[in-house]
């Protein structure tokens, strides 16, 4: 064990946090989480400890470990899941490859939402809470909050008689109405997200309140629930929020000196344009907060019009985003980066332009994974690099094409795949974690996209010619397939055979519409 290693680990400290070991040239080789730091990590440079094949070739290539505290193992947990999908260092992969992402899915548009775990989330109108690496924490964790917040996680039916679960407490009263039941599902959420201390003054608020009306037998439930909620502290749990000091974040830190950034982009969103051949063409929006995927602020756009022109759709998208109306709703991005090449920055900085927004706005070519910028409308500028990359051994290499700047900082690495895997285990550029940051970015927004555009068509391909004419709706339709079978079926029938299925009015509706279709 180096001297390095050996003063660092009398100075670790006793809280919850995720910790990185790096390898003798700074790559992050291992992210893990720990409940107290200074027992776990100090656990892989126990001699007497009998490891694993597989952990004893990790201890061996440990030059460094560095950390970051949370403020609860709810924090940790999220933190370790994003540290990993961010930089995908190798023994994470080595000895997690049996494990798969966890999400938590609460349905609130529901009138009895459920709490569940899925491995896969859809674009279903759902919210998703996640990804977890630890299904087993996360599920004792929910298992926890659900006395403090009763929840189904089984679809309730009207009139059915109340089961063990809401006998002893862990599901809502049966005298609860949606409208109580969804309120309850608002603080679990919150708490997820981290707002864990919020939550706790207005329970003391409301407790007070009730026993000063006299009401004791609300405040011992209020009561109740602050005292589980103070012991969770003591708990394995989860979260969906980090509460990083991102000045410790060395890739956002990097980020904000390469690009000359007036301070270190807190906000940062990703967009994408996804669409078969002109088709169902959507965009995504995917947000990054303090360098977290922030998935509670995602947004998805269907364009106006399908064509087959992404610089069009690009410049529709951000047009769109930075509207006077969205910009208050969702606030300011310090930093924008979009999918694409030239012609997809330029139309994004046509947009901004357009929409008065002076903003960092950036692209990554997916090719060669070089970030292009605009010399003067990207309101970023990197001519103190210049410089930097003349020396011999230089960590990147800029260029000029065409009137912009490409920005290159894995010189000597070539890619040899669309979305860059071969570069994710490069680790020869000091800039490392900063292109492992743009592509987490650039991934999840291509990711997100495709799914959107995936539900658009799968829903195209088994929309009826029923769905066109006006004045036919569902009931309707069900009726007509339920009788006739088939479309083809419906088109050789008679107006009087349609009539005794749904009147005079609707059958002329029908077979006006079905003309020539």
């Amino acid at each position: 064990m180096s001297e390095l290693i050996d003063r660092k680990l009398k100075d670790l400290p006793r809280s919850p946090g995720v910790y990185f070991h790096k390898d003798k040239s700074g790559q992050i080789i291992y992210v893990g989480k720990a409940a107290v730091l200074r027992h776990r990590v100090r656990q892989y440079f126990q001699k007497s400890r009998d490891m694993d094949i597989k952990t004893r070739a990790l201890v061996d290539e440990i030059a460094d470990v560095d950390w970051v505290e949370t403020e609860s193992e709810l924090d940790a947990l999220f933190l370790e899941s994003e540290m990993v999908k961010r930089y995908m260092p190798r023994f994470n992969i080595l000895l997690r490859d049996d494990k798969s992402q966890t999400y938590i899915r609460i349905d609130l548009k529901s009138q009895w939402p459920t709490v569940t775990f899925t491995r896969n989330p859809l674009d279903d109108g759902a919210s998703y809470f996640g990804p977890y690496y630890s299904a087993l924490a996360i599920k004792k964790g929910l298992r926890y909050l659900r006395r403090i917040f009763p929840y189904y996680t089984k679809p309730r039916r009207d009139g059915q008689r109340p089961d063990l679960d809401a006998h002893i407490g862990l599901s809502p009263d049966p005298d609860t109405t949606s409208a109580q039941y969804k309120t309850n599902l608002k603080q679990l959420i919150r708490y997820i997200k981290g707002d864990g201390k919020g939550i706790v003054r207005e329970l003391e608020s409301q407790m007070k309140q009730a026993a000063r009306a006299q009401d004791f037998e609300t405040a011992a439930q209020i009561r109740n629930k602050l005292l589980w909620l103070k012991s969770l502290s003591q708990k394995i749990m989860f979260g969906d929020r980090e509460f990083l000091d991102i000045s410790k974040d060395k890739a956002l830190t990097d980020l904000k000196y390469l690009l000359s950034l007036e301070q270190i982009p807190k906000r940062i969103e990703g967009f994408d344009i996804s669409h078969m051949s002109g088709t169902n063409v959507v965009a995504s929006m995917v947000v990054f907060s303090n360098g977290v995927s922030d998935r509670t602020e995602y947004r998805k756009f269907k364009t106006r019009q399908d064509r087959n022109d992404d610089y069009a759709n690009m410049y529709e998208v951000v047009h769109r985003r930075l509207s006077p109306k969205n910009i208050q709703a969702w606030g300011k991005p310090d930093l924008i980066i979009v999918d694409g090449g030239k012609g997809q920055l330029e139309a994004a900085l046509k947009a901004s332009e357009e929409q008065n927004c002076q903003l960092a706005i950036i692209s990554i070519a997916k090719r060669d994974e070089e970030i292009i910028i605009h010399p003067q409308r990207s309101n970023v500028s990197v001519g103190h690099l210049f410089d930097e990359s003349t020396v011999s051994g230089s960590d990147l290499f800029i260029s000029r094409s065409g009137g912009y700047i490409i920005l290159n900082l894995h010189p000597g690495q070539m890619n040899a795949s669309s979305h860059s895997k071969n570069l994710r285990g490069g680790g020869f550029s000091k800039y490392d974690h900063v292109t492992k940051l743009i592509q987490r970015i650039r991934d999840e927004s291509h990711r997100f996209a495709v799914s959107y555009h995936t539900v658009l068509k799968r829903a195209n391909q088994s929309k009826s010619q029923l769905d066109d004419i006006a004045g036919i709706g569902p009931a309707t339709r069900r009726q007509l397939i339920k009788k006739f079978g088939s479309v083809r079926a419906l088109k050789a029938a008679s107006l009087t055979e349609i009539t005794e299925v749904v009147g005079r009015h609707r059958a002329q509706l029908i077979v006006n519409g079905l003309v020539d279709r």
